[in-house]
């Protein structure tokens, strides 16, 4: 499974599946719920997806025990489990923090699964999400400068409403960091450098 849209969808996937075993209809209302939050989400990339897990060994098919299906001509639904090679390919996934975690299409599903991720990988991801978002607001605030001028009020408003909502996401990316590192153990490097800046732990960009 290759690109980045395709490892969101794996780590969405099996991230389902290691909560618990589910048959497709299931399994499709769950990612529609987690994955309709962050992008759109095509069912026809699902089975696909789903096949390729299969052929690779990360899920396993079961077939459940359905005594009516016989009678009334319907087909039994299939449950998808995690296998253990699925479990370690998840496991694997959640510790990548580097900047394709920071990016949009992946940041929110891996942010879904944190329950799952150890804290300094949680720390990392974060703060590489808020330093890429750090990066699109300087981006966005040099090009509303140039182009003041030449923008209609709606277009001007419709820029504005997108700089805010980057500028809210940063705030609470600066609370969720904070509040991480309030939980990780303290180091002797840690503990000098707040006695020298203290309150050094968040930074206020506003």
């Amino acid at each position: 499974m290759t690109g980045a849209r395709g490892g969101v969808l794996e780590l969405a996937v099996l991230g389902s599946l290691h909560e618990t075993p589910l048959h497709g209809y299931e399994l499709r209302k769950r990612l529609n719920a987690l994955l309709g939050m962050f992008r759109a989400f095509s069912y026809g990339s699902l089975y696909p997806c789903l096949r390729q897990l299969l052929a690779d060994g990360l899920i396993a098919e079961e077939q459940p025990a359905d005594v009516a299906a016989p009678l009334s001509g319907r087909r039994s639904k299939i449950v998808y489990k995690l296998t253990a090679e699925g479990k370690e390919r998840l496991q694997e996934l959640l510790t990548q923090a580097g900047p394709s975690a920071w990016e949009d299409e992946s940041f929110g599903i891996h942010f879904a699964f944190f329950r799952h991720t150890e804290a300094e990988v949680r720390l990392r991801i974060l703060e590489g999400r808020r330093s890429r978002l750090e990066e699109r607001l300087d981006s966005v605030r040099t090009a509303l400068a140039r182009t003041r001028e030449r923008l209609d009020s709606y277009t001007l408003e419709l820029q504005r409403h997108g700089l805010e909502s980057v500028e809210r996401e940063v705030r609470w990316l600066n609370e969720l960091i904070a509040t991480e590192r309030q939980g990780l153990p303290s180091t002797p490097t840690d503990r000098t450098d707040r006695a020298e800046k203290p309150g050094s732990d968040t930074t206020d960009l506003d």
